[in-house]
């Protein structure tokens, strides 16, 4: 896998887990821990797209 195709990847994973913590929000049954989960997921998946960012600038 390309380092362009995996950034893709990670960025549509990104995506896909916000729409997920969104419908998560209006859920009534979901559990505020399972957000916290889903965001923490986000959230090392935007930073592995900042890294990688990053690595190809040098």
């Amino acid at each position: 896998m390309s380092l362009q195709s995996h950034l893709l990847e990670l960025e549509r994973r990104h995506a896909d887990l916000e729409r997920e913590i969104e419908k998560a929000r209006v859920s009534p049954s979901t559990d505020n821990l399972e957000i916290a989960d889903m965001k923490r997921r986000k959230l090392h998946l935007k930073d592995e797209i900042v890294r990688l960012r990053k690595e190809t600038l040098h």
